[in-house]
């Protein structure tokens, strides 16, 4: 008698899987699956394809299924699966580290590898206090993040980050956290391509924080230059800079939060580059393997890692880390990556596609409940009017009705809708991409 097939087995078996940030009820009552991708596409199990409008989740920036990092991972697994870097070394992970600070800007000179960027955003904030601890002041704890803010799931990240439905669940998280609020004003923003003009002020909210807590008592600032996973806030022309100087004045570290922005998405290595800004540290994943392994890690200045490293040569610096910290595969899958960036100067094109971009995707701002679009980069951001009977269930419809019927690829966030191909997308698929985009908006309209 032949045995019944295993349910893990089935195709159609769908309910073992707690998908994460995921309707899991909506999505397996009309599942939207993925089975292979190459270049600017994703295939359906059909072979339907699937314009990826969002490099994966913010990461494949250098499109799917390249040879060269595909085969710098198969050689890497034939040499070496694994190897613990807790007190032992590999050479390619020495190697990522260097390529990568070598990208950063000023002093940037040393890397702490994570797994993710929830991992890279809770090592940096560790990194923070423990930095003012080596030097005596144990007193700077307090972590001030943003309103709208995302730094991953981890709990400090949650407790800087500033979108709701991610804190609300999970308790009353880091005592002492606070907040700036976030950078949009639509009526005075509204249709803007690049930084806009209005909102560096915002920055100026840090001050009154400070104020109220004491400079002390305050260990790090850490913010997303561009807010990406909120919808997509450019920073107003200035704040950065006046952020840098704010945080400077009150001896408070300040943490740029690229996972997002790195790599190419804004046209340069990091958004720090393009902004002319050194912060104390940059948070870094997704674009880092173009989203072939997972990997993440911070950049570090180097009086901070100095300040570390003190007392007998055998003794450990920082109590932190994780198994899969620089992996073999990961750091391989780095290597081959940031090759591809340099040789087909990704990094470059992205920003002689940004003005391109901008006005193709604004071209959508006469189309049906479009309240407000935003560039920046690569990167778009086109909020729709929310529905009489609830937030969000345009935007889900959007979603749907691109993947389905238009054969799109769209991030969703409430009933805004995020664009963020591959740097490799060309000026024709760019006018593709708007034009699945337009034909999505208006049959959402009612």
């Amino acid at each position: 008698m032949t045995p019944a097939p295993s349910p893990i087995a089935s195709p159609n078996d769908l309910e073992a899987f707690w998908m994460p940030f995921t309707a899991n009820r909506a999505f397996k009552k009309r599942p939207r699956m993925i089975a292979r991708a190459d270049g600017m596409y994703y295939y359906t199990p059909e072979g339907k394809p699937i314009m990826d409008g969002t490099a994966g989740l913010w990461c494949c920036n250098a499109g799917h299924k390249r040879r060269p990092i595909i085969e710098a991972i198969q050689a890497q697994a034939e040499e070496l699966d694994f190897a613990p870097n807790f007190q032992f070394g590999h050479p390619k992970v020495f190697a990522a580290a260097a390529r990568i600070a070598a990208l950063a800007p000023g002093d940037l000179d040393h890397v702490f590898f994570a797994g993710s960027g929830s991992e890279a955003a809770d090592t940096a904030l560790k990194i923070a206090i423990a930095y003012w601890n080596v030097l005596g002041k144990g007193s700077k704890t307090r972590l001030i993040g943003r309103e709208r803010g995302y730094h991953g799931v981890g709990f400090g990240g949650i407790s800087v980050g500033g979108i709701v439905s991610n804190r609300k669940f999970f308790g009353s998280l880091l005592a002492g956290s606070d907040h700036m609020p976030a950078t949009y004003d639509r009526e005075k923003q509204r249709f803007t391509k690049g930084e806009p003009e209005y909102g560096a002020h915002f920055a100026d909210e840090l001050e009154r924080i400070v104020t109220l807590h004491d400079a002390s008592t305050i260990a790090a600032v850490m913010i997303e230059p561009m807010s990406g996973s909120t919808g997509v806030l450019p920073p107003p022309k200035g704040y950065l800079k006046r952020l840098r100087e704010i945080c400077t004045k009150h001896n408070i570290l300040l943490i740029f939060d690229e996972v997002i922005t790195g790599f190419g998405r804004l046209g340069s290595a990091f958004a720090a580059e393009r902004y002319d800004v050194v912060p104390d540290m940059i948070t870094f994943a997704k674009g880092v393997t173009s989203g072939a392994v997972p990997m993440g890690g911070v950049i570090v200045r180097k009086p901070i890692f100095d300040a570390f490293m003190n007392g007998p040569d055998n003794a450990i610096e920082l109590f932190h880390g994780y198994t899969y910290s620089g992996h073999p595969l990961a750091a391989a899958a780095s290597l081959a990556t940031l090759d591809i960036y340099r040789d087909e100067g990704l990094f470059e094109r992205a920003k002689m596609l940004e003005p391109i971009w901008a006005d193709a995707v604004m071209d959508l701002k006469e189309e049906p409940n479009v309240l407000d679009i935003r560039t920046l980069g690569l990167v778009a951001g086109i909020d729709l009017a929310s529905r009489p009977d609830g937030v969000g269930k345009r935007g889900y419809d959007a979603m749907e009705h691109a993947f389905h019927e238009e054969g799109l690829m769209v991030r969703l966030t409430g009933d805004t809708l995020a664009l963020t191909p591959p740097l490799i997308v060309t000026e024709d698929q760019i006018g593709e991409i708007v034009e699945k985009t337009r034909r999505v908006i208006r049959a959402v309209a009612n």
